[in-house]
C-alpha cells in the first residue's frame, strides 16, 4: 500500500489573545471555534489560555460537561487542585465528559501558567459513556529521538512508539522540538484531519516547505482515503517547538450550547436538565475513588 504524502492546505494565523473569563490576569487565544466544526471534525474547540493571576487565586469555579472529551495541555506553569492534583508543565489530563461531569472546583495556577484546552468530539455511540479521566504525565510519556529532533507523543504513536492512551476516537497528540534545520517523519494516517500549532520559532510542512510560524496554525490537507500517511517537519532558522494534533473525523451531526456537546437539541436539553438536577458526578470524586486504599 502506498503511503501518502501529508501536506499543508492552508495556515491560519491566530488572533491576539483577548481578554478571559476569570478576570483580571487571564488571556486567552481563540484557536479553534465550534462554529467551524464542519472543517475541523473531530476537534470542536481549541483555547490557548494564559493566567498570570494573584498568588492564591482560583482559576474559575466548579463548571459541568457533557457530551464531548477536554483534553488540557499545559505548556507552562503549574496547575493546583486539592482533589484534582497537579499538572505541571508538559503533563496533560485526557477528561470524558460523557454522560456529565463537573470538574475544576479549586484550581490555582501557580506563576504564570499556559495551557492549551482542547474541546475534542467523541463518536456518536460513546457521546454519553459514563465519565472518565486519564492524566499522562511528561515524564510518562513515550518520546521519540532522532539527531536535532525529540517528539514527546501524549495519544497515538509514529512507527513501533505508541502512547498508551486510552481514546474513543483515534488521535494523535504530539509535542514536536526541532533545532534550525532538524527533520523528522511522522505517521499521520492519510484519513485524519488534523493541524500542527507553532509554540516557539518556525517548522516547514512536506516537500512543498510552507512555514508555520509562531502564534499560527497549519492545517494538512484533507485526503480522501485510507491507509498510512508521513508528515514531515523541518525546524526553521531558530528550531521549532509545535503541537501536532491529529485525528479520525466523526462525520456525525453535532451542536453546541455553552459546556455541553449533543448530536441534536433535544440531548443539550437533556443535559441541562440532568446537570441542574444534580446527576453530575464530581471529577473529585472520580479521583478518589480511583486512589488505592
Amino acid at each position: 500500500m502506498s503511503v501518502v504524502e501529508r501536506r499543508l492546505a492552508r495556515v491560519v494565523t491566530t488572533p491576539p489573545a483577548a481578554p478571559g473569563f476569570i478576570g483580571p490576569g487571564h488571556t486567552a487565544v481563540t484557536v479553534l471555534e465550534a462554529r467551524d466544526f464542519a472543517e475541523q471534525d473531530p476537534f470542536i474547540a481549541l483555547m490557548d489560555d494564559r493566567l498570570d493571576l494573584t498568588p492564591g487565586a482560583e482559576a474559575g469555579a466548579a463548571h459541568p460537561h457533557a457530551g464531548f472529551e477536554t483534553v488540557t495541555f499545559v505548556l507552562e506553569g503549574e496547575l493546583h487542585d486539592p482533589d484534582e492534583g497537579v499538572l505541571r508543565a508538559g503533563d496533560v489530563q485526557w477528561m470524558t465528559a460523557g454522560s456529565g461531569i463537573i470538574h475544576g472546583e479549586h484550581v490555582v495556577p501557580h506563576g504564570f501558567t499556559r495551557i492549551l484546552q482542547l474541546w475534542l468530539a467523541l463518536p456518536p455511540h460513546a457521546r454519553w459513556t459514563s465519565p472518565r479521566f486519564e492524566t499522562v504525565y511528561r515524564d510518562d510519556a513515550p518520546v521519540i529521538r532522532e539527531p536535532g529532533a525529540m517528539v514527546r507523543v501524549y495519544s497515538g504513536g509514529s512507527g513501533d512508539v505508541v502512547a498508551p492512551t486510552r481514546n474513543h476516537v483515534p488521535v494523535t497528540l504530539a509535542d514536536v522540538a526541532l533545532e534550525p534545520g532538524a527533520s523528522i517523519s511522522l505517521d499521520v494516517p492519510a484519513s485524519y484531519n488534523g493541524f500542527v500549532l507553532a509554540i516557539d520559532g518556525s517548522v516547514t510542512v512536506g516537500s512543498d516547505g510552507i512555514a508555520v510560524g509562531k502564534g499560527q496554525a497549519g492545517w494538512l490537507d484533507r485526503v480522501d482515503a485510507a491507509g498510512p500517511g508521513v508528515l514531515r517537519l523541518t525546524g526553521g532558522p531558530e528550531g521549532a517547538r509545535v503541537v501536532l494534533y491529529a485525528g479520525e473525523p466523526q462525520r456525525a451531526p453535532l451542536v453546541t450550547h455553552g459546556p455541553f456537546v449533543g448530536g441534536t437539541r433535544a440531548d443539550l436539553v437533556r443535559a441541562s436538565h440532568d446537570f441542574v438536577n444534580g446527576r453530575f458526578p464530581r471529577m473529585s470524586e472520580l479521583l478518589r475513588a480511583a486512589r488505592p486504599t
